[in-house]
């Protein structure tokens, strides 16, 4: 297996074997160095046998392992800052519970660049290796710590008045989100929150919100928040049941810094993914935006190169980047909330003012083999497709960084244009590549 766009990641049992990751752990000590590593997982039944093995390929490689149990990434990431420590979470983030995977960072919580991920796959053993048992020392204090970290970055009651709907997808917030959102004043309903190892993600979290906006509706709540399985993506519900994608919160949260005047250089960053609707917004505020390729990592690459203080993904992963050094989808909800708390306004309305979106198509494209190059070699037929949008839209072709996928992306004045230009380019795609 190779690195994606997140870490690693494959069905548990079949692309996903327990030698593999305990070899991946021995590669990554060898790699990121020995010594002291913090590891945690998120709710899937396959975690704990994933940890144990990443944790003695681990030890087997000079390293020990400290064991946070069932934690978000974010607050993994936070405390390998705090520490100075490399990490490893084992989750597949949004994917179904049969999923799972491995996200490292190194010591300080920032995610690996492409260099050091080629690195530990250069460095993995061929054949099994000779593991060790892992130490058990858990970090028992890391959920408050974390907890206070995220209540300290608010006003105190900063949520007093408002009433919350919390999805936490059956995952790694579950015990976390309910326990920070009270704390800051709010009353909250919570849903999706008892994980039993295979729910995780099942028709629930930021992937499909449409539980958490009947909840909203019917809880009369101000606003909802859903998490994905190991916390690092939010997606918003205002309290009419509409779902307020990454998009919008990004727009909302660059204006709110903006005003307080800690928006650096007046610059946000987000992915090529991000809506034409988005890049227009900012525009008219007088926001420069600068995009990078698929992968919250990415972005956090251009902010730490820039020096400058927010961005993140359409899917909900938002990096505010004096606070953390990955997506944190309960710290973009406690700022969200906040923000509409103490404007007395309505979520609806300041969402639907922030930005107008254009009409997106997304289709996916299996292929025979992966083309990383897909967009170069499909040039002529994209620049086609672009003049019949007259100027009005957009073309992004892209190939997974883990599938044998090719994504067509079509933005439009219209979604019926939108979608006629989309699948006229997956036919393209499907006679080109197989």
């Amino acid at each position: 297996m190779k690195f994606g766009t997140d870490g690693v990641r494959g069905r548990f049992g079949t692309e996903l074997s327990l030698d593999y990751v305990a070899r991946l752990g021995h590669a990554a000590a060898a790699v990121l160095g020995g010594g002291s590593w913090l590891i945690a997982r998120d709710t899937r039944e396959s975690g704990p046998a994933l940890e144990e093995a990443f944790a003695s390929g681990l030890v087997a490689g000079g390293a020990s392992p400290l064991s946070l149990g069932v934690f978000p990434t974010p607050g993994l990431a936070a405390e390998s800052q705090r520490l100075g420590r490399p990490a490893a979470m084992i989750t597949a983030s949004h994917n179904p519970y049969h999923d799972n995977g491995v996200k490292v960072f190194a010591a300080g919580g920032l995610k690996l660049t492409d260099d050091v991920e080629r690195s530990i796959e250069v460095a993995i053993p061929p054949g099994p290796v000779q593991v060790a048992a892992p130490v058990r020392c858990d970090q028992a204090d890391a959920g408050e710590t974390y907890c206070a970290r995220l209540l300290a970055l608010c006003a105190p009651q900063g949520l007093a008045g408002l009433r919350v709907v919390l999805d936490c997808a059956n995952g790694a917030m579950s015990h976390v989100a309910p326990e920070v959102v009270r704390a800051a004043g709010a009353g909250v309903v919570v849903i999706h929150a008892s994980p039993n190892g295979r729910n995780i993600n099942d028709r629930c979290g930021a992937t499909a919100p449409r539980s958490l906006a009947a909840a909203v509706v019917a809880q009369g709540a101000d606003i909802g928040l859903a998490f994905d399985g190991d916390g690092d993506r939010v997606i918003a519900v205002d309290h009419l049941g509409r779902v307020i994608d990454g998009d919008r919160l990004i727009a909302l949260a660059a204006l709110h810094l903006m005003e307080l005047g800690e928006l650096i250089d007046n610059t946000v960053v987000v992915t090529v993914m991000s809506n034409l609707g988005f890049h227009r917004a900012m525009e008219s505020a007088g926001i420069t935006v600068v995009a990078t390729a698929v992968g919250d990592r990415y972005v956090l690459e251009a902010l730490d190169a820039g020096g400058w203080s927010i961005g993140g993904e359409q899917s909900g992963h938002i990096i505010y980047r004096r606070h953390a050094t990955t997506g944190d989808g309960l710290l973009a909800g406690l700022r969200l909330a906040q923000s509409v708390n103490q404007q007395h306004r309505r979520l609806a309305d300041l969402a639907a003012e922030v930005m107008t979106s254009y009409p997106q198509v997304l289709l996916n494209v299996r292929v025979a083999h992966r083309h990383p190059r897909a967009a170069d070699e499909l040039s002529a037929e994209i620049g086609a497709a672009e003049r019949g949008l007259a100027g009005d839209g957009r073309v992004l072709i892209r190939a997974s960084g883990t599938e044998p996928l090719i994504r067509v992306m079509v933005e439009a004045a219209t979604h019926e244009l939108a979608q006629a230009t989309a699948e006229q380019l997956a036919e393209v795609v499907h006679a080109r590549f197989g």
